[in-house]
């Protein structure tokens, strides 16, 4: 694939295609940014962006992961020696999982976001954003029912990181959507560049598909699941037999999150996967394709209890190195 297709991969928008046709012309040397506030192990919604994080680095970019220290103690995550050791471990765990640590930079947000220019420059921001449209940029994110002024102020950095970590891509979860049009509206009033940005899917909540799966709702996979953990939480995923599955009673949108694993973290990592199945019911199917596999679910040659068989294994294999990293930090 060419090197827009491999950026544009499994992404649900970019804003805009142009800037990121521009981007993919040279790729080389661009550099690409996620923000993640540390949280102590990675978990599926990390895997996910670091994914694509990952095919950036095969198409040349430079990756910046910001370990966002003071936005965590905003959304009171903790004091910060507490913040900064987890942020330690999570940049550990990142390697282990496949980040390539020559092409990824990790930064804490306090070497830059308690500077004066920093400082001032936020306050700039601050006077060219009303309260509601910082809530609303928020409100996909805020930990708690009840915006706070730091909450508030929580987005106006996230802007503002774009321009002081110079980056040339903007990478994001579709949560982070309304942060990312915030920036690209204010941040030209500082003489800042508006950010080009690629937002990556959101996998459905695991047991119900329904809205997004979350660690503090529902049930979630992490590197730190025992190999016995994963196969026990995708066993009882909700995998109907088909990727488009009807609407519950109550008129509730649904996702196959079976389905979107496979395509959003197995195939991308592992090019080919093999569902292994006794002779008797056809033998072993392999695919080079997501589409193939979610066709074959849907034809009925793929049983959902052989597909989260083999999810089972690809995602054991994924989990394991992070997983082994977790042990020694915890040792």
């Amino acid at each position: 694939m060419d090197a827009y297709e491999q950026i544009t991969r499994n992404v649900s928008e970019v804003v805009t295609e142009d800037e990121v046709r521009a981007l993919a012309e040279s790729p080389d040397g661009k550099r690409a940014y996620v923000g993640y506030e540390p949280s102590g192990v990675l978990h599926i919604g990390h895997m996910l962006t670091a994914n694509k994080l990952i095919e950036l680095q095969e198409a040349g970019f430079e990756i910046v992961v910001l370990l966002a220290d003071v936005h965590a103690y905003l959304n009171d995550k903790g004091t910060f020696d507490e913040i900064r050791e987890t942020a330690t471990r999570m940049q550990e765990q990142f390697v282990a999982y496949g980040l390539e640590e020559s092409q990824t930079e990790f930064v804490l947000g306090s070497e830059f976001q308690l500077d004066e220019e920093y400082v001032l420059d936020l306050h700039a921001l601050e006077l060219e954003t009303s309260l509601s449209r910082a809530e609303r940029a928020m409100a996909e994110i805020q930990s708690g029912d009840t915006a706070t002024v730091a909450q508030a102020v929580y987005p106006l950095m996230q802007a503002l990181d774009i321009v002081y970590l110079d980056v040339d891509l903007a990478i994001g979860g579709m949560e982070q959507r309304k942060v990312h049009m915030l920036a690209r509206d204010t941040l030209p009033s500082i003489d800042a560049d508006a950010p080009t940005c690629l937002h990556t899917p959101l996998i459905a909540d695991l047991t119900t598909g329904i809205g997004k799966m979350s660690t503090s709702s529902g049930v979630s996979i992490s590197m730190e699941d025992s190999a016995s953990d994963v196969e026990d939480k995708v066993n009882k995923a909700y995998c109907p037999p088909t990727a488009d599955p009807e609407p519950t009673d109550e008129g509730q949108e649904r996702e196959n999150p079976v389905l979107q694993i496979f395509e959003y973290h197995v195939f991308p990592r592992f090019g080919e996967v093999v569902v292994e199945r006794p002779e008797k019911y056809g033998g072993d199917l392999t695919y080079e394709r997501y589409q193939d596999l979610e066709d074959d679910l849907e034809s009925g040659e793929l049983h959902p209890a052989d597909a989260k068989g083999a999810l089972t294994t690809y995602l054991n294999d994924l989990i394991a190195p992070g997983r082994e990293k977790i042990r020694e930090q915890r040792d």
